[in-house]
Formats: C-alpha cells, structure tokens, sequence
C-alpha cells in the first residue's frame, strides 16, 4: 500500500499565515492525507490539534531551526507535531558543496545533529536545493559525496526539481543513493532556476520515472512559487499522483 501523499506546507505560507486551520481544511478536502511543516516552532501544540481533527499525519517536518537553536528545544517541538523524520533543509553555504574538506565539515555538523535526533527518538535527514547537485566533487554530485561522508542513520530528503536543475539524471541519481533517500520533494515546472512552478504532471519533469526509482520513498508535494491558483496547482497534482499509483 502507497504512503500517503504528502504536501510541504511551505508552499502555501502566505495563505497558512492569514489562516491556518482553514488552509489545513483544504488541503484534507483535497485529498492530502500528510503534511510537511516548514517550521514546527509555531504553535506547535496548536498545528497538532488541527491536524487531529482532520485526520492528517504528519510523518516529516522542516526544521532550519536546528541551525540556529537549542536542538532540544526543536526536538520538543518536533515531539509534539508527531513527525519521526527531521529535515534540515538549507543554511550550509553553497561553497561547501564545492571540496571535499567542504563537505566534510557539512557532515560533521548533519552527524552531530543526528546525534542529538535519535536522543529524541527522530531521524534526521537532509534537503537539497540545485547548488548541492551541480557541483563535481571527485567525478560525482556534491550530494553524492556529501551521502559517503554521512552516518548510516542520516537520510536524504531529493528535492527532485532542483536535482534536475543541477543538471543531474534524476531517476539514475536516486538509484545510486538507494536506501539512503527517505523522501521526494515531487515538483515540477520548466526545469529552469527562476521560473515559476506547476502543477506536478504539467510540467517538463520526468514524474513517473523518478518515482518508480524511490518507490518506497514518501511523496512531498512541493511548489516554491506558483503562477496561477496555487491551491488548484495542489489539487492537479495530487489528481495526478494519485493516478499513477494506478498504473
């Protein structure tokens, strides 16, 4: 049985912060079943409740926070959403994804972390954007490095958009990392750096075959900005998705 589909609440910031529990509302009539907070600090006991009453799990979450936090005081936030895989999703300098001593220092920071994670009970994994992947580093993507310096229990979190952008073979990418990878961030577009996103299925990523290469991986949908109706973009996708597991 597929996990269900999931949707990262950063898509929808601007309406979540007018409106919080009538955006939850519509997404669970859509027909999301999951969701992926970007920041679990806000009202963390309050978005918990919400998500109870419509019936909405929420296995991943965001949390930058780590970064800049007591840890313990994230992973108590992180305790009461209910979310078992933590995501650090950005704040490591893009030139660190270009040498290998660069890289080590980012996975000393992400083990240490992970450390403190399974203190907690939590896993913690990681979240790309183009700048971890378009970098070579000894003949692979800087991500693939970074994944050999990692303890076992560190995941990946493919945003497999800005994979695309950093000009990796998606599909193949996720069979190199295997079981490492946890998640996708499904989004799609024009594969371009500054162009709006779409609806996913509606743009020029190859979605069924970079599913079928992490097929036990959960399902985030994603739009960093949106064109049109962002709420009909979520509602295309999740139509789409959901046919595929059809298939």
């Amino acid at each position: 049985m597929m996990q269900p589909i999931s949707v990262q609440l950063y898509t929808v910031r601007e309406p979540l912060a007018a409106d919080r529990d009538g955006v939850m509302r519509r997404l669970a009539a859509i027909g999301y079943r999951a969701v992926e907070p970007f920041d679990p600090m806000s009202d963390p006991k309050g978005f918990r409740q919400v998500a109870d009453d419509l019936g909405l799990i929420v296995p991943s979450t965001h949390a930058y926070a780590l970064l800049e936090r007591d840890p313990a005081e994230v992973f108590d936030a992180v305790a009461t959403i209910g979310a078992q895989l933590v995501v650090v999703p950005a704040g490591f300098p893009p030139e660190e994804f270009t040498t290998p001593d660069g890289l080590a220092r980012t996975a000393d920071r992400l083990n240490g972390l992970a450390e403190r994670a399974a203190e907690h009970g939590v896993r913690l994994g990681y979240h790309n954007h183009w700048w971890e992947v378009e970098p070579l580093v000894d003949g692979r993507h800087a991500l693939e490095a970074l994944a050999g310096l990692l303890a076992p229990e560190v995941f990946l979190e493919v945003d497999t958009y800005w994979a695309a952008v950093g000009g990796a073979d998606v599909p193949a990418l996720l069979r190199r990392l295997g079981d490492r990878v946890l998640a996708l961030h499904v989004k799609d577009g024009p594969v371009a750096r500054d162009e709006p996103h779409t609806a996913v299925g509606a743009g020029a990523m190859p979605v069924p075959a970079v599913l079928d290469a992490a097929p036990g991986a959960w399902r985030v949908v994603e739009l960093d900005s949106c064109a049109g109706d962002v709420f009909a973009a979520l509602a295309g996708s999740h139509a789409y998705l959901t046919g595929l597991e059809g298939r």
